[in-house]
Parts: C-alpha cells; structure tokens; sequence
C-alpha cells in the first residue's frame, strides 16, 4: 500500500469515526432535539440570557419546513463543493499542461547543429 492510500484510508476512518462517535457516544441525548444547528443554540441561549430580545431584521426567505431548509444547505454546500472541485481540477491541469509542454519541447544541445 503506497504513503498516499494510507495517509487516505486515515482520513477516511477519521472522518467515519467523526460522524459515527456522537451517535454512539449518546451525545446530546438529554436535549429535546439532538443534532440542531448552530443558529437554533444561539437562538436558544440569547432566549435563555435576554426573554425580551427582539431581533434587529428578519430573514428574506424563511423556508416552509425544515426539510426543505436542510434541502437548501445540502444544495448550497454541493454548489461549493462544486465550485472548489472545478477551481482544483483546472489548476492541476494547467500545471500538467505546462510540464507536458515543456517536456515535448525540443531542447538545445550544445554544438547540435
């Protein structure tokens, strides 16, 4: 097995075990809903600090169901990973452009005419 599929099978079970360790681990089982996002706990915990709070603007689109919000990001997040896909696979084929260019160029030798 060569350095770069170990160094890729290690983050592959990095990232498995990053997902599957709070399920297992029971993590969040005391809240009402376990795996909210980061904008609910805020929301949560400004509630809990300040009942009154009033916030300074509203959403310009509030999706009708938070599966079709979980559908946006999933959609967001696929178009960035788009995004960077194409950025990296352009680049690196520039640069075996330019090597493959170069190695096909004819070379000068001294005293080859």
């Amino acid at each position: 097995m060569s350095r770069n599929a170990k160094i890729n099978a290690l983050l592959l079970l990095a990232v498995a075990a990053l997902a599957v360790l709070p399920l297992v681990l029971g993590l969040g089982d005391h809240k009402k809903e376990p795996f909210t996002g980061a904008d609910a706990e805020a929301e949560t915990a400004i509630t809990e600090i300040e009942p009154d709070y009033e916030p300074w603007f509203s959403p310009l689109y509030e999706p009708p169901s938070g599966e079709i919000e979980s559908a946006l990001f999933a959609l967001q997040a696929a178009l960035g990973a788009g995004v960077l896909a194409y950025y990296f696979g352009l680049r690196r084929g520039r640069r075996q452009g330019e090597e493959r260019a170069s190695a096909a160029a004819p070379r000068d030798t001294p005293g080859g005419d």
